[in-house]
């Protein structure tokens, strides 16, 4: 597939004021294949900070074995920034652990990594910071105690962080249907005796003995200054949770379920800032009101929440993950990832009384007038959906797509497309909000990657949320992970200089570091940017870009070239390329050579 890639320059002193609006269009053009993390590279910096099997986390003492350093957990997923206004650090990195292992050091189960950051004054760049916890740890990467607080937990999925303190919750998403479930052969969670629940503050809660597969399944607060859990949020109800917002009132907290039917939760505290008790709603879109109270003084009702919301009619969305706060509007914003035929997922739960949102029905409707005679609704891109907290409705705020009834050859493959929306967040840049959107793909049928592909082709999006009624053309492709990892955990510093992001259970064939799930750092939107035209294709002189160039260099042409180093030594021959691929070379000066005898020199960071 012809690729193009847009690179950008500083702004110059040309009347264009270097502290204006982001002026720039960092957008990177779809690619099928590749075994590194792909993102603009000439003026924003990448940088690795956290991966996972490699780096050591420091541990506490766990199931009678002495605390000490171990590697990390893999499968990060949901990134939680936690600002420090006290030091002249920039603020706390907690990072989940999806994956669910048995390990006598760190805890069965998922877990988290917690970690401080700093910028480099020079480069803007970040630090790890070396620090000292109450419990006497002492290192870069912290593993978050689960184990002999609140008992360990499962699938660290998605996760919390309030708007307003940086407070951090984590997501217990993967079901558990009982106890052997959760030990699932030794694997997963070997201590399966009953659990008595103490310390949560929560007055329903506290005392009761549950089944051990009950006690997950929650949003668990941790405390990332001190890599310690606090509570499972029983009053909020036991479901697969993803996604989920503090509001700025520190009162009010939605909440998604990945779930098909999954339940829009609606959590408000009594008094600001504790959530040990307050009202629990879910959301029910054909009420006058929009959101039902649940019963959250009872614990079986909290442990069956979704059986119980069913039975009162809620609202059934087909995988509700990523639930994110809009400063710009006051809005909330979430992600229906879509499953491909969600008939069999939720049929059941209709019989039971849910209730579909009328913009399933009108897609459904959709459908029938198109094929009527295929009558299983399907919903293989999903959508980002859009929460006015003023008048409590919801709407489609941008739908997946462009949605194929087929699969696309390549050579009509489109430029842009969005499936399967998953990870959500937000940055502003000299007042200006964007949306930042991750894919984790269903699969990669009916267009989600062109015809003949197998590798779930994950990438990152931002929006221009000034854009009135912005479509898929206003996307802007700012990233893209390597073979066989999702993109996940999207979440900007408050300086609005810095993106991180997740790249989540790659090729094992991949180079290094991009063998592991990584921690990403993509610095310098505060930057003033302007992008330069596209080059011509085929022109008649050889162009290349990015340059410098860290990941992949674009040529204007299909030829084939000579790589050479600074000394003049050929090291690389590639035939039939409009791209060559840089990640593996040293940082230097190198020369690509064509054919024809054509010959430029490019820098490699």
């Amino acid at each position: 597939m012809k690729t193009k890639f847009l690179f950008f320059s500083a702004l110059c002193a040309s009347g264009i004021a270097a502290n204006a609006q982001l002026g720039f269009n960092p957008h990177i053009d779809f690619t099928v294949e590749s075994d590194t993390v792909i993102v603009p590279t000439s003026i924003l910096k990448k940088q690795v900070i956290f991966i996972g099997g490699v780096h050591e986390v420091q541990t506490t003492d766990t199931y009678g074995n002495p605390g000490g350093t171990f590697p990390a957990k893999q499968w990060h997923d949901f990134i939680g920034f936690t600002p420090d206004p006290a030091s002249s650090d920039l603020g706390w990195i907690s990072v989940n652990h999806e994956m669910v292992v048995a390990d006598d050091n760190i805890g069965d189960g998922g877990g988290m990594t917690v970690f401080k950051v700093k910028r480099d004054a020079s480069t803007d760049t970040l630090i790890i910071v070396e620090q000292i916890l109450e419990d006497g740890r002492e290192g870069e990467f912290f593993n978050v105690d689960f184990a002999n607080t609140v008992g360990e937990t499962g699938m660290n999925c998605g996760g919390i962080q309030a708007v307003a303190d940086g407070r951090i919750w984590t997501a217990e998403e993967w079901w558990r249907y009982d106890n052997e479930h959760i030990y699932d052969e030794g694997d997963g969670i070997r201590d399966t005796s009953d659990v008595t629940i103490d310390g949560s503050g929560i007055e329903m809660a506290d005392g009761e003995t549950i089944q051990k597969y009950q006690n997950f399944n929650y949003m668990v607060e941790i405390d990332p200054k001190q890599a310690v859990a606090i509570r499972k949020q029983y009053n909020w109800g036991r479901q697969p949770f993803e996604g989920g917002v503090v509001m700025p009132d520190r009162k009010t907290v939605y909440l998604g379920a990945d779930n098909t039917p999954g339940i829009l939760t609606k959590f408000v505290a009594d008094a600001a800032g504790d959530f040990t008790s307050g009202t629990t709603y879910f959301y029910k879109e054909d009420s006058p009101e929009k959101w039902i109270e649940i019963d959250n003084s009872d614990l079986d009702v909290m442990l069956h929440y979704q059986d119980e919301a069913i039975a009162m009619g809620a609202t059934m969305f087909n995988r509700l993950e990523w639930v994110a706060y809009n400063q710009g509007d006051g809005n909330v914003y979430l992600t229906e990832t879509g499953r491909d035929n969600p008939a069999s997922k939720w049929n059941d739960e209709l019989a039971d009384g849910g209730v579909f949102p009328q913009h399933h029905f009108d897609r459904a409707n959709k459908q029938y007038v198109m094929g009527p005679d295929d009558a299983e609704y399907k919903d293989y891109y999903g959508r980002i959906l859009k929460l006015d907290v003023e008048t409590n409705e919801i709407s489609v705020f941008m739908e997946g797509g462009p949605d194929f009834a087929a699969d696309v050859d390549e050579s009509d493959y489109p430029s842009t497309q969005l499936s399967n929306p998953d990870g959500l967040g937000f940055i502003t840049i000299e007042g200006q909000s964007y949306m930042l959107i991750c894919e984790d793909l269903n699969g990669t049928s009916n267009g989600r990657v062109p015809m003949g592909y197998t590798n779930r082709t994950c990438e990152m999006f931002m929006l221009d949320m000034s854009i009135e009624n912005p479509d898929l053309e206003d996307l802007v492709r700012i990233a893209s992970v390597p073979l066989g990892a999702e993109i996940t955990g999207v979440r900007a510093t408050p300086d609005g200089k810095t993106i991180l992001f997740n790249s989540q259970h790659p090729s094992s064939s991949n180079p290094y570091p991009y063998n592991n799930s990584c921690t990403i750092a993509l610095t310098g939107f505060d930057k003033g940017f302007v992008s330069t035209p596209e080059f011509e294709a085929n022109g008649e002189e050889l162009e290349l870009y990015p340059n410098p160039a860290a990941d992949f260099i674009y040529m204007n042409k299909t030829t084939d070239v000579g790589v050479y180093n600074g000394t003049g030594q050929l090291i690389k021959v590639l035939r039939n390329v409009d791209r060559i691929n840089v990640s593996n070379l040293p940082a230097g000066t190198y020369y690509i050579q064509t054919t024809d005898k054509e010959t430029k020199t490019v820098i490699v960071q």
